[in-house]
């Protein structure tokens, strides 16, 4: 008898702790839904670099969703991970990091959804010979690819200026003329003081570009990245006043 009450009495626990959660799982994804709706009425969907989620190989860890540092782009939908706020993503890719089972992958938007991207090669140059485009215009809206395409956009610039010996060069005209100081901006310009080419950079706003108009204290770096100059940046976590205060520091 008192096995059969100590049972009952784990089981009513158990049961008081299940219909808690399970309400609240019930809450959770009807805001999830109330957010889809929400996100309906910005944008048809995710334009440019955005997670790809396998539903059949997702387990509904939930792990993804709570490190998305934009907050509400992936929800739990029916026990699985679904996109709720695609046009909020910005490519940091720490949800594919987070998957431990792998059914997340970043992939570019569809040529319907991104038709206003620019058609680029691989080292970013334009149909026009020697016009690149790099940065948040490819597609690619995460401040560690623009860095990185700025730095490589520029080495490119400096390999096919190598089979122009300098004193052919007219001493009125600048090796590379770079327009926009935002993140690829502010990396293509250092790396050219450090390949030693002629250059001038164009803002007609501020330093920092789109980051310089985020919100307070808006985390946008979330992984090392390499910047001319100056070598790894090792912090993984990035405030906008923070990276502002460093391309102040490095540019001065």
């Amino acid at each position: 008898m008192d096995t059969l009450i100590a049972l009952l009495v784990g089981a009513a626990v158990t049961l008081f702790f299940l219909r808690g959660y399970l309400k609240r799982l019930k809450k959770t994804e009807a805001r999830a839904r109330e957010a889809v709706e929400k996100g309906k009425l910005f944008s048809e969907g995710p334009r440019s670099q955005h997670p790809r989620i396998d539903t059949n190989q997702c387990i509904g860890c939930g792990g993804c969703t709570s490190v998305c540092p934009e907050g509400d782009v992936l929800a739990m939908l029916g026990g699985k991970a679904a996109i709720v706020n695609g046009y909020k993503c910005i490519g940091h890719s720490l949800c594919a990091e987070a998957c431990p089972v792998g059914a997340i992958t970043m992939v570019m938007a569809s040529p319907s959804m991104s038709a206003d991207m620019p058609l680029l090669t691989l080292e970013h140059e334009t149909s026009i010979r020697n016009c690149f485009i790099v940065g948040e215009l490819t597609g690619l809206a995460l401040i560690k690819n623009a860095v990185n395409q700025g730095r490589d956009c520029v080495d490119t610039v400096a390999q096919r200026l190598a089979d122009f010996p300098r004193e052919r060069r007219p001493p009125d005209v600048y090796d590379v003329i770079i327009v926009g100081a935002g993140p690829a901006g502010i990396s293509a310009s250092l790396r050219a003081i450090e390949r030693k080419l002629n250059y001038i950079t164009l803002e007609r706003d501020e330093i920092g570009g789109t980051v310089a108009k985020y919100p307070r204290q808006k985390l946008v770096m979330t992984s090392p990245v390499e910047f001319p100059m100056y070598g790894k940046f090792k912090k993984t976590e990035l405030s906008k006043e923070n990276l502002l205060a460093f391309w102040d520091m490095v540019l001065n």
